[in-house]
C-alpha cells in the first residue's frame, strides 16, 4: 500500500501511525502542497492529503483512510466495538481534525509551512492570535478530560490518541509547549503517546528534514 502525503501534516501522521500500531506496511511518498504528481491525483481528487492507493482501490481522506485499516486488520483494535467507547473515539478524532487543527494549523502554517516551504513570510498576527485566545481553551479541555489511566478512551491505544496526539506532534516546531505544572496530565499524555516507536521513529526524521531546510 502506497501513502501519499507529508507526515508534518498532522493528517499524514495520523494515518502513518495508525498503521504503524497495527503493524500494516504503508510506502510513504511524500508530495507537496498543491503537488501535481498524477497518480498521487488520481488517488485525492482535490489534491489533499493523505491518499492511499491499495492496488486498484484508492481513497482520500485520513478519517476514511482509518476506517478502512481497522476493516482490514482488526487486530489490534484502535476502534472501540463498544458503543459508547466507539462514540468517544470517533468525538475526539473529530476534535483533534477540526477545533485542535483549525487552531494549530493557523500556528504551524504562518510560523513554519510558509517562511520554511513556501519562502515568504507568514502572517504572525494570525499565529499569535490563534495561540492567545484559541488555544488555551483547547488545552484546558484535554486537560479535564484526559482520565487518570492517560488514554482518552479505555485502558489502551486508541484512534483517539492518535488523532489527538498528531497534531500536538507539531508544537514542538513552534517553539510552545505544554506546561506540566499547570497542566500535568496533557503534557505527560503528548509525551509518553510521542514516546512510542510509531510517533517517534516519524518526528525524529521530521526534525531531521527541517533541519537540513533551515540551513
Amino acid at each position: 500500500m502506497i501513502l501519499y502525503g507529508s507526515s508534518l501534516s498532522p493528517f499524514v501522521r495520523k494515518v502513518l501511525v495508525f498503521a504503524a500500531e497495527k503493524g500494516i506496511a504503508l510506502e510513504a511518498k511524500p508530495v507537496g502542497i498543491g503537488d501535481a504528481n498524477p497518480e498521487f491525483r488520481a488517488a485525492s481528487p482535490f489534491g489533499k492529503m493523505p491518499a492511499l492507493v491499495d492496488g486498484d482501490f484508492c481513497l482520500a481522506d485520513s478519517s476514511a483512510i482509518v476506517h478502512y485499516l481497522e476493516a482490514l486488520q482488526p487486530d489490534p483494535p484502535l476502534i472501540p466495538a463498544g458503543a459508547r467507547e466507539r462514540g468517544r473515539t470517533i468525538w475526539f478524532e473529530e476534535f483533534a481534525d477540526t477545533m485542535l487543527m483549525g487552531c494549530l494549523a493557523k500556528m504551524f502554517f504562518n510560523r513554519v509551512v510558509a517562511p520554511v516551504f513556501l519562502k515568504r513570510e507568514g502572517d504572525l498576527s494570525v499565529a499569535d492570535t490563534a495561540e492567545r485566545i484559541e488555544w488555551p481553551p483547547m488545552l484546558a479541555y484535554l486537560e479535564r478530560t484526559l482520565p487518570e489511566s492517560g488514554y482518552l478512551v479505555g485502558g489502551s491505544m486508541t484512534l483517539a490518541d492518535i488523532a489527538v496526539v498528531s497534531p500536538l506532534a507539531n508544537l514542538g516546531y513552534m517553539g510552545v509547549s505544554i506546561d506540566p505544572a499547570t497542566h500535568p496530565r496533557t503534557a505527560a499524555f503528548k509525551e509518553r503517546t510521542l514516546a512510542r516507536p510509531s510517533f517517534a521513529a516519524l518526528i525524529a526524521r521530521e526534525k531531521a528534514a527541517l533541519e537540513r531546510l533551515a540551513a
